[in-house]
Order: structure tokens, then sequence, then C-alpha cells
């Protein structure tokens, strides 16, 4: 598979920033999900929006507390998922915020980050991982050296997009606020000497709801890419989401989940539901269509022509 950075760079390039969140939630889908043959919904339902879906985005992100919450069943569909959408070329994220300290955070890495070719199982890969800093850098060292190791991607939590996030993000320690020590860190585990002009493998997760606080964090963020959540149901708008940008086509990518599969009418049919969800992702890409400033080159544009 290809360097994390190049998957953003080509598939941005191609489909846009979208990135569909896969979120299985019985609740939120449609019913006829729950009469299906292998006695199970969750597997029938990932295929089915990877079906939906393919061809027209670039990125997946698997919320892994879903599929755990359906037992077996869901960490088999979730690994036969993240096989099959790294197979089609869609770029994998797995939305795990692991976080520990030593050995745990290597065994973590390894679970999710190490290709099976270099004695990782395989059945968790993913492309890129959501990691938890809060316990201090030196848990993130190993993630940060598994991702380096395999050309992988990690997103770390820096300014998250929950009404509690103020509770910690935004106070001072040290005379900066939290996120900004973060960003910081983030920007300084980069490497920002050899990855300057270009997209680093570190990113930070900031929320498409603290369009300010972003900007501001953006300034520590030159070649990383930001995981924007909350567009949509958590009250994030398309202009806040622009405002995140920096320089670097790829350097934004913007996740939803529950703005396109949710549905109000579980009796929907199979067709219509389909349906839906295209015309959804549809909407979305154009919304974020956007030409980077420094020209007009189809490098430097992304349009989501390929709704």
């Amino acid at each position: 598979m290809k360097p994390w950075t190049d998957i953003v760079s080509d598939n941005v390039r191609e489909f846009g920033d979208l990135v569909v969140g896969i979120d299985p939630s019985l609740s939120d889908i449609p019913s006829f999900f729950e009469r299906s043959g292998d006695g199970h919904w969750i597997g029938p339902y990932v295929n089915f929006l990877l079906d939906a879906v393919e061809g027209q985005v670039g990125f997946v992100k698997f919320q892994s507390a879903y599929f755990e919450a359906c037992g077996l069943a869901g960490l088999e569909a979730l690994s036969a998922a993240m096989v099959r959408a790294r197979s089609a070329r869609i770029g994998v994220i797995l939305d795990a915020k692991r976080g520990d300290i030593g050995a745990t955070a290597a065994a973590y890495a390894r679970a999710y980050l190490m290709p099976a070719s270099a004695g990782g199982s395989g059945d968790f890969e993913a492309d890129c991982l959501t990691v938890n800093p809060l316990m201090g850098p030196d848990t993130l060292q190993p993630f940060v050296d598994c991702a380096n190791t395999y050309d992988k991607g990690l997103f770390v939590l820096c300014r998250t997009s929950n009404p509690g996030a103020t509770w910690l993000q935004d106070k001072v320690a040290g005379n900066r606020l939290v996120s900004e020590r973060l960003a910081d860190l983030i920007g300084n585990l980069s490497n920002r000497e050899e990855t300057k002009g270009a997209l680093s493998n570190i990113g930070a997760v900031i929320g498409a709801t603290v369009p300010q606080e972003g900007r501001r964090l953006r300034q520590f963020l030159k070649g990383n890419i930001i995981l924007a959540p909350g567009l949509g149901a958590q009250g994030g708008d398309i202009a806040g989401i622009h405002a995140l940008r920096g320089e670097i086509l790829g350097d934004l990518l913007v996740p939803v989940s529950r703005g396109l599969t949710r549905v109000e009418n579980r009796e929907i049919s199979p067709t219509a539901y389909r349906d839906l969800i295209r015309a959804r992702l549809s909407e979305f890409k154009s919304a974020l269509a956007y030409t980077y400033p420094q020209g007009d080159s189809s490098a430097d544009r992304i349009n989501g022509s390929r709704a």
C-alpha cells in the first residue's frame, strides 16, 4: 500500500476531502437490515454502505466503539470492511482513540498500524489511527515510531468538537492553552524541516465546531492534516470548515457520518436508501469544493467531481 500522505494527496485530488464516517447504530438505519440472512445486521449494513460509496469518495472512517459494542460479529465486520476498503484504494481511518504507556501503547500500534508482512496480525490494519495524547508525549512515541516505520498516519486529539472539551483543552497550563500546547507538540512530532511544503503523516483532530480556535491552532500545523469532525449534526458549518484549511492540498479531511447515513423513516427501501446516501454525498462534496489560493491547476483543486 502507498504511504498515508500519498493516499491523502491522490484521493483528495480525485474525490475531494469528504470522509465517510461509518458508525453503525441500529436505531439510525433502515429496518430491513434487521432481517438480514446471516444472523446479524452489522456485516450486511457495512457492506451496503461500501457498495454505495465505493468509487465516490477517497476515505472512510470506522468508529471502532460501535463495532466493539456488537461483540464478535462487530469485530469480524470491522476487519472485513477494513480489508475491503483498503483493497479498493480507499484510505482507511480507524477512529479508536487509543492511548497508554510504554509497552501497551506499542501493542496498540502493532494492532492497528503494523502490516502482517512485518509481524502484525493484519486483521485491523488501518492506514491511519486516532490517538489520545493526554497521558503525555511519551505515550505518543510508540505510535509515532510505528507510523513512521510503516508509512502510516496518526490523528492526535488536539481541540475536539464535544461541548465538554472546554473543561480541559481551553484551560491554561504553563501560560498556554492546553490545545495550543498539543498543537505545538503535534507540529514538532512531524519534523517540520523534513516535511516543509509537504504533508506530514502526523495530524490533528480539531472540531469543525470551533473554527476560531482551529484557525489559531493551524499556525502550529503548517503541513499537518487536520481531521475536522462535527459538520452537520454537531453544529459545524461549511464556512467554519474552510477556516481550518492550510495551504497544501489534502491538509484538511472532513468526516461526516450521521449526516450521510441516518434516516428518520426506518421503513425506507434499500433502493431509496442507496439513492439517499449518494444524493447526500453529492451535496456534501459540492459544499466542500475548494481551490487552494496558490493556483488553479488540477493539483491545487478539490472539486469532488465524481459525486
